[in-house]
C-alpha cells in the first residue's frame, strides 16, 4: 500500500510555497479569498474565477494553469468552492478538502501547497483547522491495494503537502497536524483490517495481530482460547463460531497511563470476521460485504494502539469478541438455548442475530472487572438501525445519558455522524422467550432498540453503558469524499475524542 502524504507547516503565505498545485479557497459571495494568501496572487485569481463563473459553490472546483512568464512557484491552482462561509463547518471542510485532494492526485500532483483555513460563522481555532485539514488529506487519500497485481496507472501518488499558516500560532498548527496523523493513521489501520478478506482474516489471525500491536505500542494483551472461554461460561461465543473450523477468541487489550488514572472503562468491538448467517442463511448478495462485520474490533483495537502516544489519564481495557459465522455441521440451531457468562440464558431464535450473543459474554465479562466504571461497544449489529439512521451515521443508546450526550458531542468534534435512539424498557415484552430468559430476536419493528435492550440485560447494575450501532457507516459501497469504499475505520476518532476528554 502506498505511503500516506507528509504534511508540513510553514509560516507565511501560500505564495511562498513551491508545489504542483497549490489549493486556494472561495466563498460564495465573498470577494476575497480566505486564508494567508498574497495579495497579487489573490486578485489574480479571483479574475480567473470571474472569468470561469466560478462562484464559490461548496465541493466545487477550478484549476487553473500558471503562464511560465507569471513567477508564481506553483505551475497549477485549484480554487476550493466552499459554499456560503456561515455554512462552513469543519466537517465540511473536511469533505471538500478530501475531495480537492483527490482531483489532485487524480491531476498526477506529487507535492500540494494550501493555506490553513480559520473561517466559518465561528472562526475554526487554528489546531482543530489543521485538526481537520489533516484527517481530509489523509482520510481522503487512503487506499487499499495490497492485492493489487500492478499499481495503477497515469497517477502520481501524492507524496508532500504544505500548510502555510499565515501570522498564526504555528506550535498550534503543528500539534493540530500531529494529532490529526495519528488519529488518520489508526483510522485506517481499521480500514485494512475491515477490508482483509475472511480468507485472510480469522479470529486467530486477528489475535497474531493484536499481539503485534500490543508489542508495538506497549500496552497489554490477554488472548482467551475457548477451553479457557468454556471455563468462564461464555455460551454466547462460543454458541456461534461452533459452525466454523476456525475457532472464537476473546481478547483483552489493557492501557494504563503513567499518572494516576482518573477514570476507568472498557471498549467493547463486535468480532465477527465473516457472518454467513449461520444456519439462517443470508442471501448471496447479502454475505458480499460480511467480511465488515468485525469493524467494532478493528475500531477497538485501532484506538488501543494509539493511546500511549496520546498518554490519556484513562485506563482503558480493549475487549474483541472474535468469531466466524459459518453453516457447517455443528453449527449453532434455531431454538438452540446458549448460556451466556452471566448466567442468563438465550433461546436462538434467528442465527444471523448472533453478533448481541457475542456481546452479550463480552459485556458479561467487562461488568466482572474491577473498579470499572463505563463501557462502551461498537457492533454492526443491525439493519434496522440503518434503515433509521441511513448510511452515514451511527446509532447511540445506553443506560446513562449524560454519557450518550457526552460520546455524541465527541463524534460531533471528529466528524463522524452519529444520532441517540432510546432504549424503551417496555420492548423488553417483545423479546422475552418462553423457554429461556431472553431470546435473541424480537418483533421487526424498532431492531435497534430491541437489540440494545438484549445488550443491557448483561451490563452490571451501576456500570454505565453505551451501545454504538455502526451498521451504516462502518462498510461503505460507494465513494463519498474522504471515505472511500470498503472500511470506514469508524469510531476511532470519536472514542479518541472521548477518552481524552474524560480526564478533563
Amino acid at each position: 500500500m502506498s505511503a500516506p502524504p507528509r504534511i508540513e507547516s510553514r509560516k507565511g503565505d501560500l505564495a511562498g510555497l513551491t508545489a504542483d498545485i497549490g489549493i486556494v479557497y472561495k466563498f460564495k459571495g465573498d470577494a476575497v479569498l480566505p486564508g494567508p494568501v498574497d495579495r497579487s496572487l489573490a486578485q489574480r485569481l479571483l479574475e480567473v474565477a470571474k472569468e470561469d463563473h466560478f462562484e464559490g459553490a461548496a465541493g466545487r472546483h477550478l484549476l487553473w494553469h500558471a503562464p511560465p512568464g507569471d513567477g508564481l512557484r506553483c505551475r497549477r491552482y485549484l480554487l476550493l468552492g466552499l459554499g456560503a462561509k456561515d455554512d462552513l463547518t469543519l466537517l465540511r471542510y473536511r469533505r471538500y478538502l478530501g475531495d480537492a485532494l483527490l482531483e489532485c492526485d487524480r491531476l498526477g500532483a506529487a507535492s500540494v501547497a494550501l493555506p490553513l483555513l480559520q473561517a466559518g460563522a465561528s472562526p475554526f481555532p487554528a489546531r482543530e483547522a489543521a485538526v481537520a485539514l489533516c484527517e481530509g488529506i489523509l482520510l481522503g487519500t487512503y487506499r487499499f491495494d495490497r492485492y493489487r497485481s500492478e499499481a495503477r496507472t497515469g497517477h502520481k501518488y501524492l507524496r508532500e503537502v504544505q500548510v502555510a499558516a499565515g501570522d498564526g500560532p504555528l506550535r498550534d498548527v503543528s500539534d493540530g497536524i500531529s494529532f490529526g496523523e495519528t488519529t488518520s493513521s489508526a483510522t485506517n489501520f481499521a480500514r485494512d483490517l475491515v477490508n482483509e478478506p475472511a480468507g485472510e482474516l480469522f479470529p486467530e489471525k486477528m489475535a497474531e495481530i493484536a499481539r503485534q500491536v500490543a508489542d508495538e505500542s506497549k500496552i497489554g494483551i490477554k488472548v482467551f482460547e475457548p477451553e479457557e472461554m468454556r471455563r468462564l461460561g461464555m455460551g454466547g461465543i462460543l454458541g456461534v463460531g461452533q459452525g466454523s473450523k476456525r475457532a472464537p477468541r476473546l481478547i483483552q487489550l489493557e492501557y494504563k497511563p503513567e499518572e494516576r488514572a482518573v477514570r476507568k472503562i472498557a471498549l467493547i468491538g463486535k468480532g465477527l470476521t465473516f457472518d454467513s448467517g449461520g444456519l439462517s442463511l443470508k442471501t448471496s448478495e447479502g454475505m458480499e460485504t460480511m467480511k465488515c462485520d468485525m469493524a467494532g474490533s478493528a475500531t477497538v483495537l485501532a484506538t488501543l494502539k494509539i493511546l500511549p502516544e496520546l498518554a490519556p489519564r484513562t485506563e482503558v481495557i480493549g475487549l474483541m469478541g472474535m468469531a466466524e459465522n459459518m453453516p457447517g455441521g455443528g453449527a449453532l440451531r434455531p431454538g438452540d438455548i446458549l448460556k451466556i457468562m452471566n448466567g442468563k440464558t438465550v433461546e436462538v431464535r434467528n442465527t444471523d442475530a448472533e453478533g448481541r450473543l457475542v456481546l452479550a459474554d463480552a459485556l458479561s465479562y467487562a461488568s466482572t472487572l474491577p473498579d470499572l466504571e463505563e463501557a462502551i461497544d461498537l457492533a454492526t449489529l443491525t439493519g434496522a438501525c440503518v434503515v433509521a439512521l441511513g448510511p452515514m451515521a451511527a446509532g447511540v443508546l445506553g443506560n446513562d445519558r449524560g454519557m450518550v450526550d457526552d460520546i455524541l458531542a465527541a463524534a460531533s468534534r471528529a466528524g463522524e455522524p452519529m444520532w441517540p435512539l432510546p432504549l424503551y424498557e417496555e420492548y423488553l415484552e417483545h423479546i422475552k422467550s418462553d423457554i429461556a430468559d431472553i431470546k435473541n430476536t424480537g418483533i421487526r419493528w424498532g431492531g435497534a432498540i430491541t437489540a440494545g435492550l438484549f445488550l443491557s440485560q448483561f451490563v452490571r447494575r451501576g456500570l454505565r453503558w453505551a451501545h454504538l450501532d455502526i451498521a451504516g457507516p462502518a462498510f461503505g459501497d460507494k465513494e463519498y469524499s474522504y471515505m472511500k469504499k470498503g472500511g470506514s475505520g469508524v469510531g476511532v476518532r470519536t472514542l479518541t475524542r472521548y477518552l481524552l476528554d474524560l480526564a478533563g
